[in-house]
C-alpha cells in the first residue's frame, strides 16, 4: 500500500469530478476525521487516517482491502470507477454548475473544480435491466436533470431515490426529450448488481 503518484491523483481526481465537482474536498477533509486513498495491488481505497496507521502494521501479502474500494487502474493506467464508490458519490453530489471544458489544471486546485451534480431516474420497469449491467434506453427514462450534456457522468436512481449506480449520459437533456423509445441515453458504467454477479472479485 503507497501514496498515489501526482499521475494517479490526477487520474482519480479528474474522474471523480464528473460525479461530484469540487466536493472531492469534502471527501478528504471531514468532520469526522482527515481521509485520504491509497494505492493497494492497482486498487484505489479511500480510508481515514486513524485506519491507515492500523494498516500500516499489516505485511502487504495478507492486507486485503485497508479502505473502501474506489477503483481500480487498468493495464493502460486509466482509472475505473467501482460500484463501491456509489454510497461516496451519491451523497457528496450537489446541482450546480455544468461541466469544466477539457483536463483540470495542475495541481488540481478543488475550489476551482466545477460544481456539478446530474443525475438519472429510471422507471421501475427498466431498474432490472440496468442492474443486469445493460445501458439505459429512453423508454426506461424517468427523469433526468435539466442541462445534462453528453458524455457527462451521471448518478443513476430509482424512482423512490434509491441509488442503483452511475453512468455516462450518451444523449443531453433536450436530446433526450426526442429521441427514438429505444435510442441509449446512458452508458452503463456500474451498479450495484455487481455485488452479486461479481462476488468473488469486487473488493
Amino acid at each position: 500500500m503507497r501514496p498515489l503518484t501526482e499521475a494517479e491523483t490526477r487520474a482519480v481526481f479528474e474522474k471523480l469530478s464528473k460525479y461530484i465537482g469540487e466536493n472531492i474536498q469534502l471527501l478528504v477533509d471531514r468532520p469526522d476525521g482527515t481521509y485520504c486513498f491509497r494505492l493497494h495491488r492497482d486498487r484505489v481505497y479511500y480510508l481515514s487516517e486513524k485506519l491507515l496507521k492500523l494498516a500500516a502494521s499489516v505485511p502487504r501479502e495478507s492486507l486485503v482491502a485497508p479502505g473502501t474500494c474506489f477503483g481500480k487502474f487498468t493495464k493502460s493506467q486509466k482509472f475505473r470507477l467501482s460500484v463501491t464508490a456509489l454510497d461516496f458519490l451519491a451523497p457528496y453530489a450537489k446541482v450546480g454548475h455544468g461541466p469544466r471544458a477539457g483536463p483540470m489544471p495542475a495541481p488540481w486546485p478543488l475550489t476551482a473544480l466545477p460544481l456539478s451534480q446530474y443525475k438519472v431516474w429510471v422507471k421501475p420497469g427498466s431498474e432490472q435491466s440496468f442492474l443486469y449491467g445493460n445501458h439505459v434506453l429512453k423508454s426506461g427514462l424517468g427523469r433526468i436533470t435539466e442541462n445534462t450534456a453528453q458524455y457527462q457522468g451521471v448518478v443513476v436512481y430509482s424512482m423512490a431515490d434509491v441509488p442503483l449506480g452511475f453512468g455516462v449520459a450518451a444523449k443531453s437533456t433536450q436530446e433526450c426529450r426526442k429521441v427514438d423509445p429505444l435510442a441509449i441515453v446512458v452508458f452503463h458504467q456500474a451498479d450495484v448488481g455487481e455485488y452479486v454477479r461479481n462476488e468473488d472479485t469486487l473488493t
